[in-house]
């Protein structure tokens, strides 16, 4: 049985409501590129713009894809950076005894 890691502040992700939050504010202004392109595409159509509207057409056809993706995709981070012990070593805390032994001696 291991024994649980802390989890460091640097490796923290973050919290499930402020990250579904991001998710959906992605996925909206991916819809709403997706819809621009759609009406681009009917006001190219009828204005006669040949090149433009099979674009944007293309466009409003993968961005629901790309949306989705981007929707799912979750903010992980990796815990790569190991923290490096100081070269000093390790402070230790001494017990109540230890302390009033060391105190005599100092005097």
């Amino acid at each position: 049985m291991s024994k649980a890691q802390p989890i460091r502040i640097t490796t923290a992700g973050r919290s499930r409501a402020e990250d579904i939050a991001i998710r959906q504010k992605r996925y909206a202004i991916s819809m709403s590129i997706r819809s621009v392109c759609f009406i681009g595409a009917v006001v190219a159509g009828l204005a006669g713009i040949g090149w433009l509207w099979p674009i944007l057409i293309a466009a409003a056809l993968i961005l629901p894809y790309v949306a989705v993706v981007m929707a799912n995709a979750t903010n992980t981070k990796s815990d790569e950076m190991n923290l490096m012990d100081s070269p000093y070593g390790r402070p230790q805390l001494t017990g109540g005894h230890q302390q009033q032994l060391d105190e005599k001696s100092d005097r």
